[in-house]
């Protein structure tokens, strides 16, 4: 049986589902923070130590203004108001991309979820935020300077402190990485579902998992 570390989440579907709803796209993020919070919760009660949502790419600067202020601004209030209870239960919060250029009210509670839970134990949440893959790997090489190996480059990621995903799953129908963790996700189980993020249930997650455990993972051996 598979041991299980660390699962990523590319949550894809937001927008879509806010207007199969008859709602507007700002809807739908709305819901995929409930669904943020669920999925948590549900790997808590699974003892999976360790999650990492896709938040907010490199690319996703090319949204419309209001939408990407709609979701700093969605992402601040969350903090503001379930920081007690973030802490209170475990949650130990990472930041993975470069938010010294985000605006400087999400920056400023982003930095403060990070110093009041880093003792946190129980599960580490990965917000991949500003994060795009490329500009981490060639970070990561410049920091490794001329001695480029594998060790020293996986030393200077984000993720240097973690174990790589094991499991990535993407909702919303596509089956594409979106520049997020591509050097992490060399080994990870790739699991593709059409449903959209806020429609995520614990069921899904808990069916994938059983799935993962079932598989032979080789690593290149027989």
């Amino acid at each position: 049986m598979n041991k299980l570390n660390h699962v990523a989440f590319i949550m894809d579907g937001n927008g879509r589902w806010g207007q199969k709803k008859r709602k507007d796209r700002n809807f739908g993020h709305v819901n995929g923070v409930k669904a943020v919070k669920k999925t948590v919760e549900s790997a808590v009660k699974l003892k999976i130590p360790i999650l990492t949502f896709y938040v907010f790419s490199t690319e996703n600067w090319k949204r419309p203004r209001s939408e990407i202020s709609f979701l700093f601004k969605l992402i601040t209030i969350y903090f503001k108001n379930e920081l007690n209870s973030v802490i209170s239960n475990g949650v130990k919060i990472n930041i993975l991309g470069k938010i010294e250029v985000l605006p400087k009210q999400i920056k400023s509670v982003l930095k403060q979820a990070v110093i009041l839970t880093k003792k946190n134990k129980r599960i580490i949440v990965n917000l991949a935020l500003n994060y795009g893959s490329k500009d981490e790997i060639i970070r990561a090489l410049k920091k490794s300077k001329k001695n480029i190996t594998i060790k020293n480059v996986e030393k200077n990621l984000y993720t240097s402190n973690l174990p790589n995903p094991d499991i990535l799953i993407r909702t919303g129908g596509h089956k594409r990485l979106s520049n997020f963790m591509l050097w992490q996700l060399a080994y990870a189980e790739l699991y593709f579902l059409d449903k959209l993020w806020p429609d995520f249930k614990s069921k899904d997650f808990i069916k994938i998992i059983n799935n993962y455990k079932k598989i032979k993972r080789n690593f290149g051996a027989i």
